[in-house]
């Protein structure tokens, strides 16, 4: 297929990925490790830069610094991505999502203090050229030629055609904060919106961002979560008995004073309090009908036992 002419502008549907519970092999697959962080693509159009979340939302004024670098980019450039915060050698998703909720006064900064950098594993236009209906294969070609002489904080992710590298990737990265792997065949178009992607998770447990809960501050009902690659809350499965104690006692000095609404599964739209960033919890998500996000406990100040998902 012939890519189109003219560059998407936001909002872009992002392509998404299903879980798999063995590492695929085969002739024509690409394997690229999954970073622990938010999702965003970076859009440098029109002699603008603009950053968008995975929602659609524009962040732009949340990431002052990789705006800055964007605009080293050639005009008529869109890249997909994720954008990561390294604390002592590791992914810090609490550090990235504290980064994504900074209002404009506070982003400068938490910029100096938490620099992000962001590992590109797409590009979905050059020169003002529409790259979504060319192969991965000729995509991932272009992103490094874009990036290769620019370096830090825009990089290409590492990608490897050798399923046995794959393997030590999956086995070894998870100690820098590196959550499994993404499979992508390399005659693969971007299908923004659809799951044509695969992922290897490395446990089935994984690290959410506490922005909030319902009920009452003295009795927790759930916890409102951001999960990463996403920026859209949702709302846990009722917490148990002995989280509720502690989550009460930690939102205590936490409460911003904020509302807002989350989707509960099964009821619709919820109302919760909001809590200043920083706090992370890990959670396990099963599927039924519909995705459930259980809580199993709270990552308070000091753990570093992290898992990635």
């Amino acid at each position: 297929m012939r890519p189109s002419s003219a560059p998407p502008r936001p909002p872009v549907k992002v392509a998404l990925a299903e879980s798999v519970s063995v590492l695929p092999r085969g002739a024509g697959l690409a394997y690229e490790p999954k970073f622990d962080g938010h999702r965003m693509v970076i859009f440098r159009v029109g002699g603008e830069v603009l950053l968008q979340a995975r929602s659609g939302r524009i962040i732009t004024s949340a990431f002052p610094d990789l705006a800055d670098a964007a605009r080293q980019l050639p005009d008529g450039t869109v890249l997909d991505g994720e954008v990561v915060v390294w604390t002592e050698g590791r992914t810090d998703f609490a550090a990235v999502q504290k980064r994504a909720a900074a209002t404009p006064g506070r982003a400068p900064a938490l910029a100096r203090r938490l620099p992000a950098s962001y590992a590109a594993f797409d590009l979905l236009a050059e020169d003002g050229e529409d790259l979504r209906l060319s192969a991965y294969e000729k995509r991932r070609g272009r992103l490094v030629a874009l990036l290769g002489p620019l370096g830090p904080p825009l990089q290409p992710v590492p990608m490897t055609l050798d399923a046995g590298e794959a393997e030590t990737w999956y086995a070894t990265l998870p100690t820098i904060g590196v959550e499994g792997l993404v499979i992508k065949r390399l005659d693969q178009t971007y299908r923004g919106g659809t799951r044509a992607w695969l992922k290897l998770r490395h446990t089935h447990a994984r690290d959410a961002a506490v922005v909030g809960f319902t009920g009452t501050q003295k009795r927790p009902a759930a916890l409102v979560l951001v999960l990463p690659d996403d920026d859209t809350p949702v709302v846990s499965s009722p917490l148990a008995p002995a989280l509720r104690a502690q989550v009460a006692g930690v939102v205590a000095g936490r409460t911003t004073g904020r509302t807002g609404t989350a989707v509960a599964v099964g009821v619709g739209d919820v109302p919760y309090q909001a809590v200043e960033p920083g706090l992370v919890a890990e959670v396990g998500q099963g599927t039924t009908r519909h995705t459930v996000t259980t809580v199993l406990r709270l990552r308070l100040p000091g753990d570093l036992d992290r898992t990635g998902d």
